[in-house]
């Protein structure tokens, strides 16, 4: 049986991920965990890259804050910011393809033992809620109407979950939680400011994968979104973003036919972009 990898945030960073791609076995098929484009050198490159191995049934690509950001640019709903690198995609002729391409990816895959997903999850939602979740969101941008969602879906309130949520207010919060979390308190309320390590988020507030009643805790997950933690690797929870765009590597870990993490599960690593920014 031929091995599945997922692989941490991308950003638009070509070179190493065509690198990476040719270090991993042939027939394998890869995960990729989200923000596959921007900050980057080259994300244009990436995102005509990606879609090709996808439609060669090669790879398949969650979505991330970073490849939402994009579709809200080309909406019209959003400005490019300062360290943005989509211009060429926006300014490209087969722009349009792509975007469409883009908008039809998962927010997170699982085959029942494992879950992967850009940032994280909510620690009310189990793994069959998580999914149904994902896929209020996947519905709402593969609609004609797609750029109704994308005008309502920025903003961080509601900062908690109740299944009561309806309307854009759910689907934000499910955004937000899928794509952008990375602190919570143990009853699940959202904080978005915290970028760095584990003991940096506000006094009562702990990264979501600690907190103590969450439902997933019982489930291998694979997610990217959090570049300051490294490679991580702790009971049933797996960080990929090891910071490629900013020096650091991009990396490949195998996922488990049976749902459960070892130490020998294999991982590649390639070297990042050298950005002129880092520190």
């Amino acid at each position: 049986m031929s091995k599945i990898y997922a692989v941490g945030d991308i950003q638009g960073c070509t070179p190493s991920l065509k690198t990476l791609v040719k270090k991993i076995p042939t027939k394998s098929k890869i995960i990729f965990l989200g923000d596959l484009v921007n900050r980057g050198p080259d994300s244009l490159g990436t995102l005509r890259y990606l879609k090709k191995l996808q439609e060669e049934q090669r790879i398949e690509c969650i979505l991330g804050n970073h490849d939402l950001h994009l579709l809200a640019i080309d909406a019209g709903i959003r400005m490019t910011k300062g360290l943005d690198t989509l211009r060429p995609i926006l300014d490209a002729p087969d722009k349009a393809e792509l975007i469409n391409w883009l908008r039809h990816r998962p927010m997170a895959l699982s085959n029942g033992k494992v879950l992967t997903v850009h940032a994280g999850v909510l620690p009310q939602w189990d793994l069959q809620q998580t999914i149904e979740c994902a896929q209020e969101v996947e519905k709402a941008l593969r609609k004609k109407s797609y750029k109704d969602f994308l005008a309502h879906m920025y903003g961080n309130i509601p900062k908690k979950w109740s299944n009561s949520l309806k309307g854009y207010e759910r689907l934000r919060v499910i955004t937000n939680a899928l794509t952008r979390i990375r602190f919570c308190t143990p009853a699940g309320t959202m904080e978005f400011n915290s970028k760095e390590g584990f003991e940096s988020g506000p006094k009562g507030y702990i990264p979501w994968f600690k907190t103590p009643k969450r439902k997933t805790k019982d489930t291998l997950i694979y997610f990217g979104h959090w570049s300051t933690l490294g490679l991580l690797r702790q009971q049933n929870i797996i960080g990929l973003d090891t910071g490629c765009v900013w020096g650091g590597k991009l990396t490949a870990m195998e996922i488990p036919d049976s749902g459960k993490a070892s130490k020998k599960l294999e991982i590649i690593q390639v070297d990042g972009y050298d950005h002129p920014l880092r520190m």
